[in-house]
């Protein structure tokens, strides 16, 4: 249970483990995993577990590091004193698991007396224990080095600038490495399009599977390049020791806005995904600094919004145009972000004000010293994490672009019939059959159901830019932001019987009825943007707060502030770039 130190627990995380722990029955067993580089530090809870007479093994992990620094420590002696197991292990190299295994397979449980000890005395003991138990070396090494480090990448001007610097690699990154295989997978699809209806006789089931399952479906899978090049960066950025001193950096700066040190992980963790983000708020001990965490984490811009960002940047900013030797379209994703952390700041900022509390607000965290990524367990993370945004996400994506080709390619009475009959009259005998069918797809998708539901909520999104097809798009992503782009592509894909052209080629070309211009121009697309930045889009994310504040009350309150930033904020955009 990382962020455990000791079982007087101040923390909503720490008060679960320690009550975990006290339970413990003597037909299970206590694996206390410590840093041998820190024992100290990793005893106090150590000893804590046997003072309670519980069954223990003490793991002394990073061994590795211990003999670097030719230190060596006496295990018979050190498990004398504790009268307890004690096993070395290097856990990135796998080393001394099967001795672990060996250890806990043959445990026999001697429940001890239970002593109560002060903190001081605790301390006191285990510097005895350590004093004779730990020889030799250069036991600073590690630490000199880690502190060296520290003073550049934490220091109070070059330690921001380095940050922003590594977020705008990454985003860089993200666009530049990724271009190649979005391209493999979205010709990919196009082709497997083909085929389909190729191999299936024309109708509705071939209809659906192209224009509904596979259009739905393209529109995310083409984005995983992305997301896995995000979550590998994070991954490394978590490995090598950086996150913790980004911690460390932005006490300084969330303090004034009612946050602190701590509430940068749920900030951080929220460009993955907000749930988890918010669940980690838990490590936050002060009741009020936690609940404005909790209401301002899904303004970061989440994973799910990447599919979002890249289609609609790519229609106003083509992939070939640089600013310098930077790719514009990374320059304005990363801008979109750093929107995302500003506004969460001024959303804090504001419920610190509203909001009363009498606790206390302290801040503590642990700084590793810095190692090299496990590779293996960045490939791991990825692997997993790309595993959950196709299959969770390819559910509901599935279910809802069925949905909407059933809504998009019928309509009410025998307006289809009427528009065919309309289509076949004379008075269109000297048009091509070509823009024939294309007159009579964008009328029966003007007539269809999905049309009738996005024109009732038009007249509302028409100030913003956003016609009913967005209108549908913005309900949709209520079940997870990135279905924006499966809604879009099945809604365009209804009609196109060729299916060749790509998603932002449809919307590319794609007309105001009432001007004849783009209907995706600048003033519209950032307006679009802006919306996604800051709107609460997603339901997993409401039942999570729900959960984790035990009231319907903040749930309610994030929907309605959140959407009203959204809605004014883009209304401010699309006035401006009109």
């Amino acid at each position: 249970m990382p962020g455990t130190y000791s079982l007087n627990p101040e923390a909503e995380d720490e008060r679960v483990a320690a009550n975990t722990i006290k339970n413990i029955t003597d037909d299970e067993l206590i694996i206390v995993v410590a840093d041998v580089t820190n024992l100290k530090r990793n005893l106090f809870l150590c000893t804590q577990i046997i003072d309670l007479g519980k069954p223990v093994v003490l793991v002394l992990n990073m061994m590795d590091l211990l003999q670097k620094s030719k230190q060596c420590i006496d295990l018979d002696k050190i498990s004398a004193l504790l009268q307890i197991p004690v096993v070395p292990v290097n856990a990135r190299i796998k080393k001394g698991i099967n001795e672990l295994k060996e250890v806990i397979t043959n445990y026999k449980f001697k429940p001890t007396k239970l002593i109560a000890l002060t903190a001081t005395e605790r301390y006191e003991k285990i510097t005895t224990i350590l004093l004779s138990c730990l020889k030799g070396g250069e036991a600073n090494k590690w630490i000199d080095r880690t502190k060296k480090i520290d003073n550049i990448l934490t220091h109070k001007i070059y330690g921001y600038l380095i940050f922003l610097s590594i977020l705008f690699v990454i985003f860089q990154a993200i666009f530049s490495w990724s271009a190649y295989p979005m391209e493999l997978i979205e010709e990919g699809f196009s082709l497997l399009g083909s085929l389909v209806e190729s191999w299936l006789p024309e109708g509705v089931l071939s209809d659906l599977i192209v224009n509904g399952i596979l259009a739905g479906l393209s529109g995310i899978v083409i984005f995983v390049p992305q997301i896995a090049l995000l979550f590998a960066f994070i991954t490394i950025l978590e490995d090598t020791g950086y996150m913790s001193r980004v911690s460390f950096l932005m006490d300084r700066l969330l303090r004034p806005f009612g946050l602190n040190g701590k509430s940068i992980i749920p900030l951080i963790s929220s460009i993955a995904c907000a749930v988890p983000a918010i669940m980690s708020t838990r490590s936050i001990n002060n009741l009020k600094e936690r609940l404005i965490t909790i209401m301002v984490s899904p303004l970061i811009s989440c994973s799910a919004r990447i599919p979002v960002y890249t289609l609609l940047i790519a229609l106003v900013i083509p992939t070939e145009e640089q600013v310098g030797i930077f790719n514009l379209q990374g320059i304005v994703m990363m801008g979109l972000y750093l929107i995302g952390f500003l506004a969460a700041l001024f959303a804090a900022l504001v419920f610190k004000w509203i909001l009363k509390s009498k606790g206390k607000s302290n801040f503590i965290m642990e700084m590793p010293i810095y190692r090299l990524p496990r590779w293996s367990n960045v490939g791991f993370s990825v692997y997993n994490k790309v595993k959950v945004f196709l299959f969770e996400a390819g559910k509901i994506i599935i279910a809802i672009s069925i949905v909407l080709w059933g809504l998009s390619s019928y309509g009410p009475g025998d307006t289809f019939e009427k528009i065919e009959e309309k289509y076949a009259s004379p008075a269109y005998e000297n048009e091509s059959e070509d823009e024939i069918n294309n007159l009579i797809a964008s009328e029966k998708l003007e007539a269809s159901y999905a049309a009738y539901l996005g024109k009732t909520i038009e007249p509302l999104i028409k100030p913003i830019g956003f016609d009913w097809k967005i209108g549908i798009s913005l309900v949709t992503s209520f079940a997870a932001r990135e279905v924006f782009v499966g809604t879009m592509a099945t809604l365009y894909s209804v009609g196109d019987e060729d299916n060749t052209t790509s998603i932002r080629e449809k919307m590319l070309q794609a007309k105001n009825p009432e001007t004849g211009d783009r209907l995706y121009n600048k003033a519209t697309t950032f307006s679009l943007l802006i919306f996604y930045a800051f709107a609460m889009q997603c339901m997993a994310t409401l039942a999570v707060v729900y959960r984790e504040t035990k009231s319907y009350k903040w749930p309610i309150i994030q929907v309605v502030y959140m959407g009203a930033l959204a809605y004014i904020s883009s209304w401010i955009v699309y006035t401006i770039f009109s």
